[in-house]
């Protein structure tokens, strides 16, 4: 059984979120209220661990619900369009084999897989932070940085499995100093995600301060008037803000949400887009850009939605 098989709509939607360290499940109504959530820890490193808890956790929500049930699952990884197999997952035991076949196989219905990035996106455009908007960008800041794309509520995929791949891109309009950049686990120089994750801005600042902190330390300490704090801020800013005005200009969204560690960082929401008109080829930028409003909870809920 496929994710493409049809069924008529669910009364119920589960969802399950996939992480390297916990699984979580969620029963939603048609509404979108929650009606059940479990939580287990991943079996890391076992393909066939992991697929049975899965199937447990859904098992067990639709025997909850009570009612006709659908189930979608995020995962840290994609769906080859080529083989049908898991890829670039950071569970390494789910690359190159058929979760989608093995999962539906086990709760004995259809599944719908996603990227985590993609589920996190889709809740958001749905009921959350983006409701309303008909384009909607979804950048994870975290340890990582990824992002989705939904388009009138539907989940954007490209022949590649890759759309909202945006930390791969090169930083734009680099300085100096910014040349070649730091090297990517990807092979690539200058990545994105090599300036915006939540470990290049704790470098920055180490380098600068000798001092450790987190992310959302150095935002608090540059809140507070730490000097180094705060230029490692604007530096980040103004990267955050170059990354983010391509994405402008190339998709033209509506609403970009924010999500992952970083993503609870206040100055970022008023200072970035004061930033865009700099680098946006319009004459004004109404994209609107902003925290999640389920937080955590924007990858399982996402999960459910991809059922419509």
């Amino acid at each position: 059984m496929a994710a493409s098989d049809t069924q008529s709509e669910p009364q119920v939607r589960i969802g399950v979120d996939l992480g390297g360290t916990k699984i979580e499940v969620l029963a939603m109504d048609r509404a979108g209220g929650e009606l059940f959530r479990r939580r287990v820890p991943t079996p890391v490193g076992d393909y066939g661990g992991t697929v049975r808890a899965v199937a447990a956790l859904a098992q067990a929500a639709a025997a909850a619900a009570g009612a006709p049930s659908s189930v979608g699952v995020g995962i840290p990884g994609a769906v080859s369009p080529a083989t049908n197999l898991v890829k670039n997952a950071n569970s390494v035991c789910l690359i190159g084999r058929p979760l989608e076949r093995d999962l539906a196989d086990a709760i004995g219905k259809p599944v719908r897989l996603a990227n985590d990035a993609d589920c996190f996106v889709l809740s958001e455009a749905t009921d959350g932070a983006g409701a309303g908007a008909n384009i909607v960008f979804g950048i994870i800041l975290g340890t990582g940085v990824g992002g989705g794309l939904v388009v009138n509520k539907q989940v954007v995929r490209g022949p590649n499995a890759i759309t909202g791949e945006w930390g791969h891109n090169p930083l734009p309009w680099p300085a100096d100093s910014e040349r070649p950049g730091p090297k990517c686990y990807c092979g690539l120089h200058g990545c994105i995600e090599t300036f915006l994750c939540g470990g290049a801005l704790a470098h920055d600042y180490a380098e600068r301060s000798g001092l450790s902190l987190s992310a959302t330390q150095i935002a608090e300490a540059a809140a507070g008037g730490d000097t180094a704090a705060a230029t490692a801020m604007e530096r980040y800013i103004n990267r955050l803000a170059r990354a983010t005005a391509t994405l402008i200009n190339i998709i033209d969204p509506h609403v970009i949400v924010l999500g992952g560690g970083l993503s609870k960082i206040p100055q970022l929401y008023d200072a970035v887009p004061l930033l865009w008109p700099e680098y946006v080829l319009s004459d004004t930028v109404v994209t609107r850009l902003v925290p999640p409003r389920h937080g955590d909870s924007s990858g399982v809920r996402g999960a459910a939605w991809l059922w419509p």
